[in-house]
């Protein structure tokens, strides 16, 4: 039966890991899924599966740290209901070697094209009267671990964001929202097993068990339907005061 509540929301860095689970079972739920990804083939294969299953989706290859390609997107951006930021990329090393132009990807992608991706999609959503942004940050954006200087300063900044956004538009039923979760096992977070292995001369696995699971109580990875139920959640009627908020899925590790 169709979803009478049924939405469509656009994520990024869909092709993969944390865009690709929650556009899958968003789908699941009857919304309609635009799959955003730089990877014209990855975000293909998402929108067959979803297809394949009785879901609704189709593919936009973006690049969200690209203000022009934003720009030529603008009027797909603004028929979306519901914008999940979500593209992202690490980079794990000490600032000493930190290369400037990786830094400064990280930021673009991270939270400059953030904003640039919500300048577009507010529009459309104050036409309708109602929309939802849902910017994915995490754990690191309100802790920070050594070697990430510039993921957890883009993450933290995204919360700023959020909270300045939600305030410019609570004349409106839109609502602006960090998610934050701890680790999430996808492949973005295996590449960084190895990489913080190899900078703080431990085992991979003791940077499983010692870095990325014994800060948090429940000491369990976050998985994507915790995410995808949150974003439902916010998505409601029942959240439409619930803006300007940082939503922590992070098995205790903030409460310590």
């Amino acid at each position: 039966m169709p979803n009478p509540a049924a939405r469509n929301i656009l994520i990024t860095g869909a092709a993969s890991g944390i865009g690709a689970g929650m556009a899958r079972l968003l789908a699941a739920s009857g919304h309609r899924i635009v799959v955003s990804d730089l990877d014209p083939d990855a975000a293909s294969n998402v929108v067959a599966q979803i297809n394949a299953t009785g879901g609704a989706a189709t593919a936009l290859v973006l690049d969200v740290g690209d203000f022009d390609a934003i720009a030529m997107a603008a009027e797909q951006l603004r028929s979306v209901d519901v914008l999940i930021n979500n593209a992202g990329l690490q980079h794990v090393t000490r600032l000493e070697s930190f290369p400037m132009a990786k830094w400064q990807l990280l930021l673009q992608v991270m939270l400059t094209g953030v904003a640039a991706l919500t300048q577009q999609a507010l529009p459309g959503m104050r036409e309708r009267g109602y929309g939802r942004i849902i910017n994915i940050g995490s754990v690191h954006s309100l802790v920070a671990s050594p070697y990430k200087s510039a993921y957890v300063a883009a993450k933290h900044g995204l919360i700023g964001f959020s909270k300045v956004l939600a305030l410019e538009t609570a004349d409106t039923d839109i609502t602006v929202n960090t998610i934050c979760p701890a680790y999430v096992k996808t492949a973005l977070v295996e590449k960084q097993i190895a990489a913080q292995a190899k900078e703080h001369g431990i085992s991979e696995q003791q940077v499983i068990d010692e870095i990325m699971l014994k800060p948090m109580p429940k000491g369990c990875f976050i998985d994507f339907d915790e995410l995808a139920g949150t974003a439902e959640f916010l998505l409601s009627n029942a959240a439409r005061n619930i803006t300007g908020q940082t939503i922590v899925i992070d098995g205790g590790w903030t409460a310590r």
